[in-house]
């Protein structure tokens, strides 16, 4: 069996020889070639498949009649790396170059790594994908050319401890391959062209198994197979070969990572799975598209040569590792093309665009535009003839700089103005070559000579940069007819270092005053004089000063009265002398603050006549005219107060110190009163009201007597209401009914009238506890015993005023002694 078992590994040998490796492989696959025995058919194809990948590369090699170099290993140069984990693993980052060479030039070499998160780029940098944060500790490299086909192993060290995982217990003890061991599948990496056309399905591949066909079945799973998007690749379940089933799209998804496995009839895994990458080859089928169609730039005029004024950027959405993204830019047309169509250029790589014309050419004032648009366009395939295009236009404005002094349009204008009035008298007019409506251009005007009591100003007009002179202060004919102004302009910018401002930048203005009637003048103005109050009608108040300004002129001067809020004045038309016509009050509405304002009217006898007016401010000093008054004038007390307090009344006068307070409060000259009021002084304005003896409820009329401190002094009778009201539960209940004269006789009548009444009795006359009433008996003879109550009534019924409840008592045939009615008398 042994014997045998080499035979026949001496036969695929010499195949390859002779017949390729090809003729083998179908040999095996189809089971043409048969061991003696079955124990040793497993170890017969893994000898065979370990004999196919040692004799490939001899093969291929073999093959190339002229395409080794002598000595020349073809694969990895070095087939172990290591690779020191710091972390994390940044994308693009290069981590370790690796040395692969096929023997011809490493044409069309194609790597694919173990974990799809890394590449080997163009360089042979192992490169991140993407921001890689854990890794396998082992990565593979799979090399494959048309000349190569080989493995090398990158170990990554530092990984967190957390894997018990070592380089030898991955590859397996003894193994020299991380693709091979036992029941192991054989997957090289596949590549498929985009936009490829029917028929379909097209082969792309063939998976590899170690078992004996016919006893598994191949499986194929992931994004692409049975994931979406679904159907695009499928697996022959017998052969293991791989097919695509429709046209693919590089820019949508330009790799699928797939896996696969082999499992028995019944479904038990045999093999795998294992990792298949296809990778979509691009083709060039997009256009460069700019990422704006339309850019716009500036270049300030005389910017030397070499200037960038702007970047063009274009995409291209192929593989940007080939010459299908790789994009050159071109200007193809430039309008206007004067003075010279090659103005600016553009980096056939970056985009950016540069000024080629000298900067003295590059005049904003003289180019025969300012603005310039170029047509851009962006080629593929690195600007080949067979690369595609895209166009963009760029527009280029040439802005200004202040490289243009402003010059006046004439050195020296004139103007008229009359005198008296303000505004423009003369717009100024001025040439500026420079960009309108910019710094350079806009127009800053000065006076910069002949105006010392800044009678002038001068502003720019916004709308045309004109310079508007106007006069600020009223001139006068008489002080300065001519006026001669020296005016400067300049630019809101600086100017350039190489220009300045010339004798053009200057003009000279001529200003003719005219003379007009002007209307006279008052002096002073206001005019403020003193006079005291009440002073006789026709007295002297002021003499008014009014003269006329046209001093070459000869002309008179009338007064009169403008305005006389209380027509207490008069004025001399001639001559100007104030004098009352009225009395002076000043504590008259029309006085504020103790002053009396009149305005007056001053006219010429020029051709038209003109006026002026001038005010009088009269300062009223007061004299003892008001009598002072009390406050309040109603005051309230409780009958049970236990404070005998009335009120405190304060003093009140119109006119000023000294004619006003101290004031002096007293009880009026009325009999008796000082027997039940007192009035004692609190301060040099108020006075207390007390009780001397409680009074009843009832409304009552106190007379005082106020004098104020002028010389001669005024004094003044005055009454208050005094309102003795009953108080019960903080609520004063106070009578509505006439008030009592609060004198002696008033306060004493009533018990006098009770005593008489109870001890002057006899006969029919009746004593009442609370109230006596008076009747006639038709007995009585002598009436003379009711004298003194006569007497008493009477006096009560004049001067008393009381309260009182009258009824009418009649006796048939007798008179009354006070008429036809009888009197109650109340206590």
């Amino acid at each position: 069996e042994d014997r045998s078992h080499k035979h026949l590994l001496q036969l695929c040998a010499n195949s390859l020889c002779t017949t390729g490796i090809k003729n083998v492989e179908e040999m095996l696959l189809t089971e043409k070639i048969q061991p003696p025995c079955r124990r040793c058919q497993v170890s017969l194809r893994i000898d065979l498949t370990r004999l196919l990948l040692c004799v490939l590369q001899v093969a291929r090699v073999g093959g190339q009649e002229d395409g080794g170099r002598e000595g020349c290993s073809p694969g990895f140069q070095v087939k172990r790396y290591q690779l020191a984990f710091t972390g994390s693993f940044q994308k693009g980052q290069a981590l370790i170059q690796v040395e692969f060479d096929d023997c011809a030039g490493n044409e069309d070499v194609q790597f694919e790594v173990s974990d799809p998160s890394f590449f080997v780029d163009g360089d042979l940098n192992l490169v991140p994908r993407q921001d890689v944060l854990r890794s396998q500790p082992v990565l593979s490299i799979h090399g494959l050319s048309a000349h190569a086909d080989d493995t090398a192993q990158v170990e990554v060290t530092g990984l967190p401890a957390q894997s018990p995982h070592t380089l030898r217990g991955v590859l397996g003890v003894g193994q020299t391959l991380p693709f091979r061991s036992k029941r192991a599948l054989l997957i090289p990496p596949m590549i498929v062209t985009e936009n490829q056309r029917a028929p379909f399905p097209r082969k792309i591949g063939k998976v590899i198994s170690t078992e004996r066909l016919g006893s598994h079945i191949f499986r194929l799973t992931g994004p692409g197979a049975d994931q979406d998007p679904k159907g695009l690749f499928t697996i022959d379940i017998d052969t293991g070969e791989v097919s695509v089933s429709r046209s693919l799209d590089r820019e949508a998804i330009d790799s699928y990572q797939l896996e696969v496995s082999t499992t028995d009839f019944a479904g038990n895994l045999v093999e795998g799975p294992a990792l298949l990458l296809i990778t979509v080859i691009d083709q060039n089928d997009n256009r460069p598209i700019f990422k704006e169609q339309s850019y716009t730039g500036e270049v300030l005029e005389g910017s030397p040569t070499g200037t960038t004024v702007m970047t063009m950027t274009a995409l291209d959405a192929d593989d940007p590792g080939t010459d299908n993204a790789a994009l050159r830019y071109n200007i193809v047309r430039q309008s206007p093309d004067k003075p010279s169509p090659n103005m600016f250029y553009i980096d056939a790589e970056r985009g950016d665009i540069v000024t080629v014309i000298s900067n003295k050419l590059l005049d904003r004032e003289t180019l025969p535009t300012t603005t310039y648009e170029l047509e851009i366009v962006a080629k593929d395939m690195s600007g080949s003839e067979v690369g595609l295009t895209g166009t963009a236009t760029a527009t280029i404005t040439i802005t200004d700089k202040n490289d243009h002094a402003p010059e006046f349009t004439h050195t020296l204008f004139e103007a008229r103005v009359f005198e008296g009035s303000t505004g423009v008298v003369v717009n100024l007019t001025v040439d500026d070559r420079d960009d309108p409506d910019t710094g350079a251009w806009r127009a800053i005007y000065s006076i910069i000579k002949g105006d010392p009591t800044l009678s002038f100003k001068i502003q720019t007009n916004p709308d045309n940069n004109e310079g508007m002179l106007s006069v600020s202060k009223p001139l006068d004919y008489e002080a300065k007819a001519p006026h001669t102004l020296l005016i400067k302009v300049e630019n809101e910018d600086a100017l350039v270092p190489d220009v300045g401002y010339g004798p053009s930048s200057t003009a000279t203005v001529h200003i003719a005053v005219l003379d007009v009637n002007e209307g006279p003048v008052f002096f002073p103005d206001p005019l403020i004089v003193s006079r005291m109050e009440n002073i006789p009608i026709g007295s002297f108040v002021a003499s008014l000063n009014a003269t006329d300004p046209d001093i070459l002129q000869i002309q008179s001067i009338r007064y009169a009265v403008l305005r006389d809020p209380a027509g207490w004045l008069s004025v001399s038309p001639v001559t100007g002398t104030v004098n009352t016509s009225g009395s002076l009050d000043r504590e008259s509405p029309y006085v504020h603050d103790n002053k009396y304002t009149a305005v007056f009217i001053a006219t010429d006898n020029g051709d038209p006549p003109a006026t002026g007016t001038g005010t009088l401010v009269i300062h009223l000093e007061d004299y003892n005219d008001n009598a002072p008054y009390v406050v309040p004038s109603i005051a309230r007390v409780c009958e049970d107060a236990h404070d005998m307090n009335v009120a405190i009344v304060g003093g009140r006068d119109k006119d000023l110190a000294p004619n006003a307070a101290p004031f002096k409060i007293e009880l009026g000259k009325q009999l008796g009163l000082d027997k039940t009021w007192k009035v004692t002084r609190v301060n040099s304005t108020h006075s207390q009201v007390m009780l001397l003896q409680p009074l009843k409820m009832a409304n009552y009329q106190l007379p005082l007597l106020i004098t104020d401190s002028g010389v001669p002094p005024l004094s003044n009778n005055t009454e208050i209401k005094v309102q003795v009201c009953v108080c019960k539960k903080n609520k004063m209940h106070c009578s509505s009914g006439p008030s009592h004269r609060a004198s002696l006789l008033v306060l004493l009548a009533t018990p006098l009238l009770v005593l008489l009444c109870k001890y002057r009795s006899n006969n029919r006359w009746t004593n009442c506890s609370r109230r006596c009433r008076i009747f006639w008996h038709p007995r009585l003879k002598h009436s003379l015993k009711l004298k003194p109550c006569v007497a008493l009534l009477s006096v009560l019924s004049v001067v008393g005023k009381i309260d009182t409840d009258a009824q009418r008592q009649t006796v048939p045939g007798r008179r009354s002694v006070f008429g036809r009615e009888a009197i109650h008398c109340t206590r």
